[in-house]
């Protein structure tokens, strides 16, 4: 060293040293589009032997992208901890933009002043797009705020009230719902109720939606209740349905959580689960596992949702149009059923 500070190499050097054109060099780095095999294994040499390193603050506004993704999750903040549906979701899509070399940034909108600051954000560029996590009905505002701004957006669910403007990946809620119901009378159950989701969700109207299905003229309503996905709310839940109808032999919970809080009601009660009333719930999270007797669930596929998720982003953020698609639930038969 002669105390010169060292030039930082260009995309020039790289392009000298690799014998082909700047704009070349420029498309390799930039996705490597129209551009020969030959050709991108000199550019990648070149760059290791120049030592040349992307500025991203240049890249990014030559291409008037941010290059990050955010995880919108319109819940309060102690639903995330609660709910371990959307730290598999937010995991899986991590993982997925990980191997794409993109960051995901975590962004909460569960009160109005949050989906203020959030719209904020996102319409000022600070992300390419948004990942929807458990949009709610009644929150129109919110969402076509986005929509008008011309935001990429990929919803987990049906995005109620903007089916047609939003791209979405979906668990098979209605026909997951009947399978388990379905289930259920085939082991000989006829006094089946529902611990049924949020009414503001796809989620809980469509898991709803299928348990009124299979039952027909079966259903009954003073055997549906309805909580909010937490394990608190279950409990009440399966309190009422006791108080309503002593003589349930069975219980399809909207999801795995509730479910919990249901056996846990009828264990302090001295019923046997499943002898007494079979308990079936929904999700497949780990708590299912966990609870006294294992549960009987419907499996969402949740990393393979956010994988959809993520490539569907991508594809509308260059330009396509927004996808829908609907994926198959598996019934997981365990003790509680």
């Amino acid at each position: 060293m002669t105390g010169e500070t060292r030039k930082r190499p260009t995309i020039d050097d790289v392009a000298s040293a690799s014998g082909v054109s700047r704009g070349t060099v420029s498309r390799v780095l930039n996705g490597g589009h129209w551009v020969s095999p030959e050709a991108r294994q000199a550019v990648e040499r070149a760059i290791r032997q120049t030592g040349y390193r992307i500025n991203p603050h240049a890249r990014n506004l030559a291409t008037a992208r941010a290059n990050s993704i955010a995880f919108l999750l319109t819940e309060s903040q102690d639903r995330l901890f609660e709910d371990p549906n959307f730290s598999a979701l937010m995991r899986g899509a991590a993982d997925s933009l990980a191997e794409r070399d993109l960051p995901l940034v975590l962004l909460m909108a569960g009160s109005p002043d949050d989906q203020r600051r959030v719209t904020e954000f996102i319409t000022s560029g600070h992300v390419d797009g948004a990942l929807i996590v458990s949009s709610h009905r009644g929150r129109e505002t919110f969402l076509k705020t986005l929509v008008q701004a011309k935001v990429p957006l990929v919803a987990c669910g049906v995005p109620l009230g903007f089916e047609r403007q939003i791209g979405y990946v979906a668990a098979d809620e209605v026909n997951g719902a009947r399978d388990v119901v379905a289930y259920l009378r085939k082991t000989g159950r006829s006094r089946i109720a529902t611990i049924a989701g949020p009414q503001d969700t796809s989620g809980g109207i469509g898991r709803l939606e299928g348990y009124r299905d299979e039952l027909g003229d079966a259903f009954d309503e003073q055997l549906v209740v309805e909580g909010d996905y937490s394990r608190d709310s279950g409990a009440a839940a399966m309190d009422r349905l006791l108080a309503r109808a002593p003589d349930i032999d069975a219980v399809f919970v909207a999801n795995d959580m509730m479910a919990a809080g249901a056996i846990e009601v009828l264990n302090g009660r001295g019923m046997r689960v499943p002898d007494d009333v079979a308990v079936a719930g929904f999700d497949d999270a780990p708590v299912a596992s966990r609870t006294s007797p294992p549960l009987t669930t419907m499996r969402q596929p949740f990393e393979w949702i956010a994988r959809e998720m993520v490539r569907m982003l991508l594809d509308v953020i260059d330009g396509n149009p927004a996808g829908r698609t609907m994926l198959p639930t598996e019934l997981i038969i365990r003790e509680s059923a």
